[in-house]
């Protein structure tokens, strides 16, 4: 059953791999394993890895963060990871003031704030997938992707789901929530609503498992994983 996989960059990096010391992660070698183990007769045929670039001046590390993101892409791109990159906007807000937890958010109590969005990766996910989804019946039977893999816990993604299973019956869904062994987040609804299949979380051991040696080869300098990784 050859399988594609779509990855929400940031839904995984925040919701799987930050605070823990498994960030070096070789993407394909996990949902490989993941993929055999919901079916053993699942072979990988492409991972495309959705982000945007950091933004130094708003890291906690600076240039160092960006360097750290540079040098990760570089190792997914030597693994045969197709990297689409959105982008990042900044804008002036107005936020509810906190005060305690006793106490409600108002309107009429905000203040100015600095809202920081990722744009485009959703879109460009559900049209990726939709495409892939829509080409193919013009291929040759062996070239063909039997399953598609959403790895994100994004209930915006549920109606690219839910277009795919009404409009290509025939291909098979499945979900991956990047959600770490005693997440208390629940699976949500939505998304297992369209999925066939939807692993809900992916362990430790199994991070630990499918990491990056410490210098990947690439076609010029290797990627080095950042000493504070």
């Amino acid at each position: 059953m050859r399988t594609a996989f779509f990855v929400d960059g940031y839904n995984v990096f925040y919701g799987l791999l930050a605070g823990t010391p498994h960030k070096w992660l070789n993407l394909a070698q996990l949902l490989a394993h993941i993929a055999r183990v919901e079916n053993p007769r699942s072979s990988l045929a492409s991972v495309d890895y959705f982000t945007s670039s950091v933004k130094p001046e708003l890291a906690t590390r600076g240039i160092i963060s960006k360097e750290a993101q540079d040098s990760y892409v570089r190792a997914l791109k030597a693994s045969k990871v197709t990297v689409h990159y959105g982008r990042h906007q900044l804008e002036r807000a107005n936020a509810p003031r906190y005060v305690s937890r006793k106490i409600g958010a108002s309107r009429q109590d905000t203040v100015a704030i600095w809202k920081l969005e990722e744009k485009e990766t959703d879109v460009h996910i559900a049209i990726s997938m939709y495409r892939m989804a829509s080409r193919q019946e013009t291929l040759p039977w062996e070239k063909r992707i039997d399953q598609l893999v959403l790895v994100s816990g994004d209930t915006d993604m549920a109606p690219a789901l839910r277009a795919i299973r009404e409009d290509f019956p025939y291909l098979k869904i499945g979900v991956v929530l990047p959600y770490r062994t005693g997440s208390k987040r629940l699976a949500p609804g939505s998304l297992k609503e369209h999925a066939h299949w939807m692993r809900r979380v992916v362990t430790c051991d199994e991070l630990q498992s499918h990491q990056f040696p410490d210098r990947v080869p690439t076609h010029k300098a290797p990627a080095i994983k950042p000493a504070y990784w």
